[in-house]
């Protein structure tokens, strides 16, 4: 007998089963690396079908035909590339410019063909006679002025005072355009502008001087 006094531990129970403060057993480690063992068994089985048995189904050969055709376009699309040009190496030389076309060179031979601008001298006949009227009522005036003719080459018609309607101006009338270039050489020599086209004269060129001849 003890001196302490009894407790609930001290009775013993009737029944088999554990009773009191205890601790569960923990499973066995064994259980789990399984998981893990599993995982990588798996993984080997993978790694071995790859190595081993894809080579003989015809894979690999596939895939090297694939990286050979794809090899191939390069090289061909590379050789299809066009070659560098000249202005983008850096070691060539820029090709200098080239002078003017022959078209674009003046030519120093003269053309055959007459330009269409170009208007070829009228031909005088300074044969035929030119009358020379003084309307101005200045005594020898028209003599002085047929004298100035004949120095330059024209046959004088006749020469003296005009009868017809007064004249403000001095004009030189002439008989249709083939006489006209006549009227023009005239006109310059005498210092007259104004010329007319008449058919009232027997000759072909009238020269009337007026009060504002000098």
């Amino acid at each position: 007998m003890t001196k302490y006094a009894r407790d609930e531990f001290d009775k013993v129970p009737e029944t088999a089963s554990r009773q009191g403060v205890h601790r569960t057993a923990s499973a066995p480690a064994g259980r789990r690396l399984w998981p893990v063992l599993a995982v990588g068994i798996a993984a080997l089985a993978i790694g071995l079908v790859s190595f081993l048995i894809l080579p003989k189904l015809g894979f690999t050969q596939a895939g090297s035909e694939l990286s050979t055709s794809l090899e191939g376009s390069a090289s061909s699309a590379s050789s299809a590339a066009p070659p560098a040009s000249p202005a983008t190496s850096g070691s060539a030389e820029p090709t200098p410019s080239a002078g003017p076309s022959e078209s674009a060179r003046p030519s120093s031979e003269p053309s055959a063909v007459p330009s269409a601008t170009e208007t070829p001298a009228a031909v005088l006949n300074k044969a035929q006679g030119v009358a020379v009227y003084n309307a101005a009522g200045t005594a020898g005036l028209a003599g002085r002025v047929g004298s100035v003719l004949q120095n330059d080459g024209w046959t004088l018609g006749q020469v003296g005072n005009w009868a017809g309607a007064p004249q403000q101006v001095s004009r030189i009338f002439y008989a249709g355009a083939a006489q006209r270039p006549h009227a023009e050489a005239l006109g310059t020599l005498l210092g007259i502008p104004t010329l007319v086209s008449s058919q009232e004269f027997q000759v072909p060129v009238v020269v009337v001087l007026g009060p504002d001849y000098r």
